[in-house]
């Protein structure tokens, strides 16, 4: 008796290959069954073994709602079973997707991030005077160590300041003669402490080891 190989290159593409080869040839199986009842119950227990091998989804919700999706995937569609979830089509799984929008308000000032806008429009809401201007020198500060982070180079205050009131819409606004910063070399020291690690020294630990020979 000869046996001949089959290699991967002449069998059908995989649908999901996560599922393999065997799973696949369950489901092509089933759409050659001609009962309805026992077709049915043939797509259950595929969907089943599908389940036992992600056993750690068991607890996601719609997990068997992604099952019996994954079975249609899987029979390119043409598995005619009674599923107890809509039955995708095709044109879902290759719908393609809307693009996404760019977050960023200002893309002039991207190097401030979107955190920094976030803090300047609940200031703008903060009706305490005293407040309200503890909070704009603190994200003035914050701006100016985002600009040192970025561009490496000094800044003067005064540039830190139209910037928060070009991104506040003129809500925000301090003065650069009545008002300074914090030095750019004390920020500039706070950024290289928090982004480079801490080298451990390992000096002296052989200090009192005698040496063998």
């Amino acid at each position: 008796m000869i046996t001949y190989l089959e290699y991967n290159s002449e069998r059908n593409e995989l649908k999901i290959p996560e599922y393999g080869r065997h799973i696949q040839k369950m489901v092509e199986y089933a759409k050659t069954i001609e009962d309805d009842e026992k077709r049915n119950n043939t797509a259950k227990g595929i969907v089943d073994v599908m389940g036992n091998m992600n056993p750690h989804l068991r607890d996601v919700p719609d997990f068997q709602h992604k099952l019996w999706d994954q079975l249609f995937i899987i029979s390119n569609f043409e598995l005619d079973v009674d599923s107890p979830f809509p039955k995708p089509s095709p044109d879902e799984l290759y719908a393609r997707p809307e693009p996404l929008a760019y977050p960023q308000n200002f893309p002039k000032y991207r190097f401030y991030g979107n955190n920094i806008k976030r803090m300047i429009d609940e200031a703008i809401k903060i009706e305490d005077d005293e407040l309200k201007e503890g909070l704009m020198f603190n994200i003035a500060n914050h701006m100016k160590k985002c600009y040192l982070n970025w561009n490496k180079d000094s800044v003067s205050d005064k540039i830190i300041f139209d910037h928060l009131r070009d991104l506040s819409d003129g809500k925000l606004d301090l003065k650069a003669d009545t008002e300074e910063l914090s030095d750019a070399n004390s920020l500039v020291r706070q950024v290289k402490k928090y982004s480079k690690p801490q080298k451990k020294s390992f000096k002296g630990s052989n200090r009192n080891r005698k040496r063998k020979y």
